[in-house]
């Protein structure tokens, strides 16, 4: 694995050792369904943006 592969796996398993899933879930069914779907896209644009930086520049 390269560097960045390795440091993409590294921060996904903090993620997700951190986090606890139904607390979450549980808090986004309080707020409701669109602050839902609006937590969601954010992370995956937060994903994105992560693994864009971390492949570099393309020509």
């Amino acid at each position: 694995m390269t560097l960045s592969r390795y440091s993409l796996f590294l921060f996904l398993c903090v993620l997700a050792t951190s986090l606890t899933g139904c607390e979450a879930i549980g808090s986004i069914f309080k707020a409701g369904a669109y602050t839902g779907i609006i937590a969601v896209f954010i992370v995956i644009a937060l994903l994105w943006f992560i693994v864009s930086k971390m492949r570099g520049p393309r020509s």
